[in-house]
């Protein structure tokens, strides 16, 4: 994936998107820790989200509601 530096006030920023940001387990507001190595830019988080069993079967009963019809259409 290949990203934009985009101008934002008196600084630059790096936006990344939703998906991007729950599959490190970021969300709007989440610390990271920068990391240079090599001329490379690492991003971790600092304290990353955590999904218990509660909290997944909670999102993927509300991915499945949302997107019955597409999934339907998808396993055919």
């Amino acid at each position: 994936m290949v990203k934009t530096i985009r101008k934002v006030g008196n600084s630059n920023a790096l936006l990344l998107d939703k998906a991007i940001l729950e599959l490190i387990g970021l969300r709007e507001g989440g610390q990271v820790k920068l990391t240079v190595n090599n001329g490379s830019l690492l991003v971790t988080p600092v304290a990353s989200i955590t999904a218990d069993d509660e909290r997944f079967q909670k999102c993927l009963d509300r991915v499945v509601k949302t997107r019955h019809k597409l999934l339907k259409r998808l396993s055919e």
